[in-house]
């Protein structure tokens, strides 16, 4: 099914970068440096301008399949929609919404919405939800998702917020089917510095894959 296999992109890319930006062309060029800078996963919210032509047009020009594209900070059915339709593969919320997760299974995309507490959670699984989204993940710590699996061994976490190249490989040893990355990885994109911003992406992805090497040991 198509849903699973965009569910195994999102786990294998094992850091999805959360773009933010105040213009579309601003939200372009910092995907490119992610992706110049060896990033698999890309979540384009809608905070940034014309969200869906920047999905539109990535997808359209992505020559490496592994790459996985999709749409975030998505607040309600309407603009899930129009992200599906404009070739998102996966949708994320910051919050739990029972017409975007039937959105969602409709055109077998992953759904993955916000939730803090383990009754939000259940909600989420019981709706289809495959990833839930911990966020913030800085009100928290690694450690939570032990507790959290404990009763719903289940259940896929990705946490978002407050997460870094220095505590990523914390993260994804407590459990985490993948890690959602934005502030301090695209801080220099609000500056122009687009490089920095690849050099950032470069030095995620080198913590990743160290993680997985000791995974595959």
């Amino acid at each position: 099914m198509q849903r699973v296999e965009l569910v195994k992109k999102i786990e294998s890319a094992g850091v999805i970068a959360v773009v933010r930006g105040t213009s579309k062309e601003q939200g372009k060029k910092a995907c490119e440096a992610l992706i110049a800078g060896g990033m698999k996963g890309l979540e384009i919210t809608f905070t940034l301008p014309k969200a869906d032509e920047v999905i539109e047009e990535l997808i359209a020009k992505r020559t490496d399949t592994k790459i996985v594209i999709g749409a975030g900070t998505v607040l309600d059915v309407i603009t899930a929609r129009l992200a599906i339709l404009a070739g998102a593969e996966f949708i994320v919320s910051p919050t739990f919404d029972q017409a975007t997760a039937e959105l969602c299974n409709l055109y077998q995309i992953p759904y993955l919405p916000g939730c803090m507490t383990i009754t939000e959670m259940k909600t989420a699984l019981k709706a289809g939800v495959d990833i839930v989204k911990l966020f913030p993940g800085s009100a928290f710590g690694p450690a939570i998702l032990s507790a959290f699996k404990a009763p719903l061994p289940q259940l896929n976490i990705m946490p978002t917020g407050g997460v870094s190249s220095e505590n990523l490989a914390e993260w994804l040893r407590a459990g985490a089917i993948a890690v959602g990355a934005g502030g301090k990885l695209l801080a220099p994109a609000e500056k122009g510095d687009y490089q920095q911003v690849t050099k950032n992406a470069e030095e995620y992805m080198k913590e990743y894959q160290q993680f997985k090497e000791t995974v595959n040991e």
